[in-house]
């Protein structure tokens, strides 16, 4: 099982970093800055695998970045090799030839592809096809959820203010927030004559 995998700059600039472990902050701020140190002090011919502590890291460096994962010492460290190569090879599916810009100012994306492709710290899904699709899905649903925000805004300002009032929430139950929003809509239309569809060919 995989502990953790960081991406982090020649610089040492932590990118991108998901645990798979349960660790309290401090000491994973503790690992990263050992492990970054320790990694970018290896010269570019050393092998890709080293023993650190309780486990085994496998890290690989692409353009400016570097791909470290930390695993359990049964592991295959192979695998894991492959594991960050079929990373890299759907990052640059998505963006096209990825570079350290696109993890900085798309790093939401960055997360989920990873999510796709490893779950819990296993490898679920081994089909860059499937992963890419599901990120497709994932972006249309985000255009047609920001759609719906452009063109029904004042519902969303009505959601906004049915759950926070002068800056402290109001009320925490979905459900009395959604029924407050079926009345609105009862009640407005209610309100809209008849007459107002038939002038505008509508009725």
């Amino acid at each position: 099982m995989m502990q953790f995998m960081l991406l982090f700059s020649r610089q040492g600039k932590l990118r991108l970093q998901k645990w798979y472990v349960a660790h309290p902050d401090k000491l994973k701020k503790k690992i990263t800055r050992e492990l970054i140190t320790t990694v970018l002090a290896r010269k570019p011919k050393m092998c890709s695998f080293l023993e650190w502590k309780d486990v085994k890291i496998v890290y690989k460096r692409y353009a400016s970045l570097y791909f470290c994962c930390a695993m359990e010492q049964e592991d295959n460290e192979l695998l894991t090799l492959e594991l960050i190569h079929r990373y890299v090879e759907l990052l640059d599916k998505y963006f096209g030839s990825v570079c350290e810009l696109d993890i900085i100012f798309n790093f939401e994306k960055a997360y989920f592809i990873l999510d796709e492709l490893v779950l819990g710290g296993e490898l679920q899904e081994t089909s860059k096809k499937n992963v890419l699709k599901a990120i497709a899905a994932q972006d249309l649903l985000q255009e047609v959820c920001e759609l719906d925000i452009i063109f029904n805004f004042e519902k969303a300002y009505f959601i906004l203010d049915e759950l926070v009032l002068g800056g402290e929430l109001q009320e925490t139950s979905k459900k009395n927030v959604l029924k407050a929003i079926a009345a609105q809509d009862l009640l407005q239309e209610e309100e809209t004559p008849q007459g107002f569809f038939e002038d505008h060919g509508l009725g």
